[in-house]
């Protein structure tokens, strides 16, 4: 029954939005066009070819071609297209034109054009600042977390840091000038780079994590990471209850300070 319902509405819906027939546009009035507010990705011929309407937006449902039928047209910089979403599902969709990441003036780094130009509907100000990724100093998105090894097992340390370029990040432990794991078969060093293109909360993922895993040998271990921008790092202690002296734990802090946080590394990746 509900399909039935649905199908129903989605029907009156399509009948609704039909376009008009030969001769039932009427002659084109401008000054009876309505007035459009909010339309993120510029504006489009309506079905009569007389008005204008908002353009859709990257990802949405539209009509192929240079009219109006059911969906709509898309906005400035997209094109509609076939998604990728196999023999079931070929329903076009708005896609930019422009697929290449920008770096915004706001120091963001956006997908495409089309996204940077949406953002800027409700940011005037905002402009391309330069094709690619926006360059940065590294920072840490995930510091070292200071741990105790009261078990005798292995521990895990994590670090997670953005950068453009790619950041180089190391592990060292303090008082061994000696880039970690070097020769010690206690020690090893997992690298996990993620080169995203995603949409993400933070925008392009540019970032490389490394994890440390240790057994015993207490001490405090520093994250370093850098680039030709800057260098940033952040350290953490691992205490051992089989030590005569438990080392404190404090929330150590970087040059750029960043600083260990309550991150559980049992279980944890990249």
């Amino acid at each position: 029954m509900r399909t039935l319902v649905l199908l129903f509405l989605w029907l009156s819906l399509r009948t609704c939005r039909a376009p008009p027939g030969p001769g039932l546009c009427g002659p084109c009035q401008p000054d009876r066009c309505p007035l459009l507010r909010g339309c993120r990705a510029g504006l489009v011929p309506d079905s009569c070819g007389c008005c204008l309407e908002c353009g859709n937006l990257e990802g949405q449902a539209c009509d192929p071609g240079n009219r109006s039928v059911f969906y709509g047209l898309c906005g400035t910089g997209l094109r509609c297209q076939a998604g990728g979403g196999g023999e079931d599902e070929e329903e076009e969709e708005c896609v930019c034109e422009e697929q290449e990441p920008v770096c915004g003036s706001d120091g963001r780094t956006y997908m495409n054009m089309c996204q940077l130009r949406e953002a800027a509907f409700s940011t005037p100000e905002l402009h391309t600042a330069g094709r690619g990724p926006c360059r940065t100093v590294p920072v840490i998105k995930v510091p070292p977390h200071s741990q105790v090894n009261g078990t005798g097992s292995s521990l895990i340390f994590l670090c997670e840091v953005f950068a453009f370029p790619m950041a180089l990040v190391e592990w060292t432990k303090e008082g061994r000038d000696v880039v970690l794991p070097g020769d010690d078969p206690h020690i090893s060093v997992q690298v996990h780079v993620h080169l995203s293109l995603q949409p993400r909360p933070s925008g392009t993922d540019f970032s490389t994590c490394l994890i440390l895993c240790l057994r015993g040998d207490s001490g405090t271990y520093r994250c370093t990471a850098r680039n030709n921008l800057g260098t940033v790092w952040a350290s953490a202690v691992l205490g051992s209850v089989w030590t005569d002296s438990l080392l404190p734990l404090p929330d150590a802090r970087g040059t750029a300070g960043f600083g260990a946080s309550g991150f559980s590394p049992e279980g944890k990746r990249c």
